[in-house]
């Protein structure tokens, strides 16, 4: 019998956790609207940064900043080793992006995301020294199958295959940048379709993980913070991702190697990018994307759409919400 005196704090992350999370996701998105398709990005995340931290201090968890805005020199907000959170309830590491794809949003295009991601203390790979990773990420079908190491074409054959699909029905998601023009080439010279994305490789991984995406795979060098804010998501669904660090100097490959990172084609699996299966992803739609449809005002009421993806359950749910505008102006 448990005396009603003891101390009934979660130890991990759990449910209640992840709901009240959507909160802080939802008061950036909202925060952000009145940037969209402004031309001013850093006053849209200056916003969003501003709403996410407010509804942090209300939040009762013990978090620590993995992945932030960057040094606390230089973002004085949501910076990496910033404590975030009531103090009280479970200890997390935790990275944010405020909003991914701050060009999206201020050119008014779409997916672009407010995101908060969560795992246990101590399991959140921190490689903030390093900007750029090269990802490779597919739903469940891909486990054990596709391989970061192999050439493109290789993978593709291999997860249609896996997928019961010809491969001229295999739709691969790229950042569409300069440096990825010989990947595109490869990747339809296999017979194989792209979806480039302007910005948000976040999204466009996790809607190559999902059941029944209209996308199979997510390839290309992005971001290293949101390789591990997508590695979050990717565990709960059962998917498979993989990267390779690429640092962009000798002296950011030298910070990296000052980490304990690893280089020299060294793979982390998605076990090495986030351990243990008790992670939480929540995002809320700023503009309209294919994960989430954007923040929108009808008279009085603004609607927001969320998502959350438990580790420990497996479970993705999505939140439609509605909210007094007088509340928010």
């Amino acid at each position: 019998m448990v005396s009603p005196t003891a101390d009934m704090t979660p130890l991990h992350p759990d449910r209640n956790l992840a709901l009240e999370l959507v909160r802080a996701t939802e008061a950036a998105a909202i925060r952000a609207v009145p940037f969209v398709g402004r031309g001013d990005k850093l006053a849209a995340d200056g916003a969003a940064v501003d709403a996410m931290r407010a509804f942090f201090s209300t939040v009762d968890f013990d978090g620590t900043i993995v992945i932030g805005e960057g040094e606390k020199d230089e973002a004085p907000m949501l910076y990496n080793g910033e404590k975030v959170g009531s103090g009280r309830g479970p200890q997390c590491d935790v990275a944010v992006d405020p909003i991914d794809g701050t060009t999206l949003t201020a050119a008014g295009r779409q997916n672009a995301l407010s995101v908060i991601a969560v795992s246990d203390a101590g399991t959140m790979l921190d490689a903030s020294t390093v900007f750029y990773m090269d990802k490779l990420v597919t739903g469940p079908a891909g486990v054990g199958v596709v391989d970061i190491r192999l050439p493109i074409g290789e993978n593709i054959r291999l997860l249609a295959e896996a997928l019961g699909k010809p491969v001229e029905e295999i739709v691969v998601s790229v950042l569409n940048r300069p440096r990825h023009e010989s990947l595109i080439e490869e990747i339809r010279a296999a017979g194989a379709g792209t979806r480039l994305m302007s910005d948000g490789d976040v999204a466009g991984g996790i809607n190559a993980a999902r059941h029944n995406a209209r996308t199979d795979m997510c390839v290309g060098v992005g971001g290293s913070p949101e390789g591990i804010v997508t590695a979050c998501a990717i565990k709960a669904l059962g998917g498979h991702i993989q990267g390779r660090l690429r640092p962009g100097s000798d002296d950011e490959r030298q910070k990296g190697i000052d980490a304990g990172l690893r280089f020299d084609d060294f793979v982390y699996e998605a076990d090495d990018l986030v351990k243990g299966k008790n992670t939480i992803f929540v995002a809320t739609g700023v503009t309209d994307g294919q994960l989430v449809g954007g923040v929108r005002r009808e008279g009085g009421l603004l609607y927001t759409e969320s998502v959350v993806i438990r580790g420990a359950s497996g479970t993705l749910r999505w939140i439609s919400s509605e909210h007094l505008t007088s509340k928010w102006l």
